[in-house]
């Protein structure tokens, strides 16, 4: 039965490439908003000779610092930008506290948007902004490259079919400026993703944030459950000079893993994202498939915003 599900599922993924390898009958403009890293990836893969790149146009980048141009692709204002009939689409690569502000825009402007993780720094304002891109008949895709990586698919391997005992991921880094990325539990929201994709939804037991303002330091302890009741440790360690790393450990009834051996490097994950949501634009992806990542990323960014307010009423 599993070996029959798995066929029909890379049956339809090669169907869907297949598909994007075609001519394109037509471009969606594209304008992409905000130029650090992300979004300079961004216009890096939209300029590139990709088969998802074939059905999109660049017309342009948004960024509230003057740069005229950045390899070819004129700035233009976000007055433009929403007002061009040119541009369907908005990839919004800006920092995490704008994204609401900026979706909202964009989707009233009968735009299609791409927003890099998190979609916004509240539940309610996330399910707010799903039911309007439904009411415009848009297309909201939350990119979540971590899903992409070569590390979570090898986990995803690893963890099938297994019964979990009890598990922890500990994620270390430089501190991030909360008012620009937001709590801890949203900035950090892509580790949480990965739990709830390897074990299901998960329910919040306790959370604590332990800060040293001084020295920009940071540590947030989460507690969870599995739907059978199987604890999981999340934690989130910043300081300057810590080098970001990933350490897991999950036990089973049937073995451990501990650490994540070197399983390669990532290529190319934010085209894979890009891949996506071209399919999206396309009608690709089944009403199933939608509502059940639509439920995954509110559910993550429930989880979170309960752990802010666990962490905020213990302060």
């Amino acid at each position: 039965m599993a070996t029959r599900r798995n066929r029909r599922v890379m049956e339809q993924l090669l169907q869907k490439e297949t598909k994007m390898n075609t001519e394109p009958e037509r471009k969606f403009g594209v304008v992409v908003v905000g130029v650090g890293r992300a979004g300079s990836v961004r216009i890096r893969d939209l300029r590139s000779p990709h088969a998802s790149s074939a059905f999109l146009n660049l017309i342009g980048f948004v960024s509230r610092r003057e740069l005229g141009s950045i390899d070819e692709v004129p700035q233009i204002s976000l007055e433009e930008a929403l007002s061009s009939q040119e541009v369907e689409v908005a990839f919004i690569c800006s920092e995490s506290s704008s994204h609401e502000d900026y979706i909202r825009q964009f989707l009233n402007a009968g735009k299609h948007v791409l927003v890099e993780y998190p979609m916004t720094l509240s539940w309610v304002a996330a399910k707010d902004l799903w039911e309007l891109a439904e009411q415009k008949g848009k297309v909201l895709h939350e990119e979540h490259v971590e899903l992409l990586m070569e590390e979570f698919a090898f986990l995803k391997k690893e963890v099938v079919g297994k019964d979990l005992l009890k598990g922890s991921l500990l994620f270390t880094a430089a501190p991030l400026e909360e008012e620009r990325f937001g709590f801890p539990a949203f900035s950090g929201i892509s580790r949480l993703t990965w739990l709830v994709s390897l074990f299901g939804e998960l329910s919040l037991v306790s959370a604590t944030l332990e800060e040293r303002k001084e020295d920009q330091y940071m540590k947030m302890t989460v507690c969870l459950e599995t739907e059978n009741k199987s604890p999981l440790t999340w934690i989130e360690e910043k300081a300057p000079g810590l080098k970001r790393n990933r350490r897991l450990s999950f036990h089973f009834r049937s073995g451990s893993l501990e650490n994540m051996p070197n399983v390669g490097i990532n290529k190319n994950i934010f085209l894979k994202d890009q891949n996506i949501f071209v399919q999206k634009l396309l009608g690709q992806f089944s009403e199933e498939e939608l509502a059940a990542e639509k439920k995954r990323i509110l559910h993550c960014l429930w989880l979170a915003g309960e752990i802010q307010k666990h962490c905020c009423s213990k302060q």
